[in-house]
């Protein structure tokens, strides 16, 4: 019952944060602490819940999608829609595969997760105050260099406590992205760069994998899946009309409250 409760609670952080400028993966690592799910078999099942994660985007831009491979490079918009991604999935995807084991090794742990937050939150304050005035308003818009910078951006996302999405849709903000804009293709670059993410963690992890953990792992699946379908259509709506300000004023203050947490003896929620 306690791993049934676990993978409920952790699915729905996944779902809630990964498409958030909060980062995921840092809540991810301070709930598993938390809830004491840790190790081998937590490993293995973060894993899968980024897959469900990851398919809710694939459900919610299933029809743009579909068009955009049965067009192929043959159609301009689609090609530059296609080429727009590569480019920006390349930064990360050679940087995180050089630096993957070392981060792993040495920057998931809380106190780096935490530094991340605040200074995260700091960095978002600081762009949407001087962030340029918006020059495209759609993804199909996009070019290849401006796709660059936000893959240039996305690599700081390799820093757990970053967040991927907050990563790329600032990157975004910077080079004159509009928000609604920003926010979408950050979801469509999430589909490559986590497939390609998971699918080398999945791998090296695919010994953890166990039939007798199949209800725990479907369980965290669908919660992850269901979670991020809401969170992903609601961001559309909110960055519409709202700044990311409440998000960065989130990080500091969850930062924050961690750092207290810690300082007041309690540290052991955290490290666990």
């Amino acid at each position: 019952m306690h791993n049934v409760i676990s993978a409920i609670i952790l699915g729905l952080v996944e779902g809630a944060t990964e498409f958030l400028p909060v980062s995921s993966t840092g809540h991810l690592i301070l709930a598993g602490h938390a809830l004491g799910f840790v190790g081998p078999r937590a490993d293995a099942f973060e894993i899968i819940i980024q897959l469900g994660a990851i398919m809710a985007v694939v459900w919610q831009y299933r029809e743009l999608l579909l068009r955009t491979a049965r067009n192929g490079i043959s159609v301009p918009e689609s090609r530059r829609l296609i080429l727009a991604l590569f480019i920006a999935f390349l930064p990360a995807a050679i940087v995180g595969l050089a630096t993957h084991h070392w981060i792993t090794d040495h920057l998931f742990v809380p106190p780096v997760v935490i530094g991340a937050f605040i200074v995260g939150g700091l960095v978002i304050l600081a762009i949407e105050k001087w962030k340029p005035t918006p020059r495209i308003e759609t993804v199909v818009q996009i070019g290849y260099t401006t796709a660059l910078w936000i893959g240039v951006a996305q690599v700081f996302s390799l820093v757990p406590g970053v967040s991927r999405a907050g990563a790329t849709i600032m990157g975004a903000l910077l080079v004159g992205v509009a928000r609604p804009a920003a926010a979408e293709f950050s979801f469509l670059l999430a589909i490559p760069v986590m497939f390609a993410a998971t699918g080398l963690e999945l791998w090296e992890n695919r010994h953890l994998l166990s039939s007798s953990d199949a209800m725990i792992l479907s369980i965290g699946f669908v919660v992850a899946f269901a979670s991020a379908l809401v969170v992903v259509r609601w961001l559309i709506r909110f960055v519409s009309h709202r700044s990311f300000d409440v998000f960065a004023w989130y990080r500091i203050a969850f930062g924050l409250a961690l750092i207290a947490l810690m300082a007041s003896g309690h540290a052991g929620l955290l490290s666990r």
